[in-house]
């Protein structure tokens, strides 16, 4: 059975993977906040499940096994955040934390029945895609608004962050995923952005739109 502490780990190197990351111990050990000989000690237990090749010093090369159980624990987390939002009506800001702590029950048949209960669903609350139960995972076309040109048109698909203070913001601004984007100025300055959604535009910073991924029109 795969420990809490090991999910953690399995996770960390899945979002460092998914962010195109160099996925080394110190990049891990800035990701979970952990002193690096812990890293360390980890990376070689992995080893030895053959989840990673490990070799001091060096980037860590992941199996196909070990991206497999990173996808799986994934899985588990973004499967309650959908469950959360489609059958219990919680917003997607509020789902996080919750969704931390169901992922680590241990039983397959469990969230193969919530996975079913919601349809299969292929993409979490905040657009993430949900691995399926084989851990593949769907490969998405997306780019981030604060590299769209100006003019552009696009559909809000997906954060790259889940924090809440980041999606009440978007509550606020009334900017939910599938809504329709055209960039209409850009800021020289500092790059922030005004978008227009329907008939209204709106103002957005750098920091905002880097953490907004969108699916260009063609």
């Amino acid at each position: 059975m795969i420990s809490l502490t090991e999910e953690n780990y399995l996770k960390a190197i899945f979002h460092l993977m998914s962010q195109d990351h160099t996925v080394t111990i110190n990049e891990i050990s800035k990701f979970l906040d952990v002193k690096m000989p812990s890293v360390n000690n980890m990376m070689k237990k992995f080893a030895e499940k053959e989840w990673v090749i490990y070799e001091s010093y060096k980037p860590l090369k992941i199996t196909g096994l070990g991206k497999k159980q990173a996808a799986l624990v994934v899985r588990k987390h973004r499967l309650t955040e959908m469950f959360l939002v489609e059958k219990m009506n919680f917003g997607w800001e509020n789902v996080h934390e919750i969704a931390e702590q169901l992922e680590h029950i241990h039983s397959e048949t469990f969230f193969d029945k919530m996975d079913e209960l919601l349809n299969y669903p292929r993409f979490d609350p905040h657009g993430e895609p949900i691995p399926d139960k084989y851990g593949n995972i769907i490969a998405q076309d997306l780019k981030k608004l604060s590299d769209c040109s100006l003019g552009e048109q696009s559909v809000f698909t997906a954060v790259t962050i889940s924090d809440d203070d980041f999606l009440n913001f978007l509550n606020a601004k009334n900017l939910q995923l599938g809504t329709e984007i055209q960039v209409h100025e850009i800021e020289p300055y500092d790059h922030s952005m005004t978008i227009k959604v329907g008939n209204r535009t709106t103002v957005l910073s750098k920091t905002v739109t880097e953490k907004m991924l969108v699916k260009v029109e063609v």
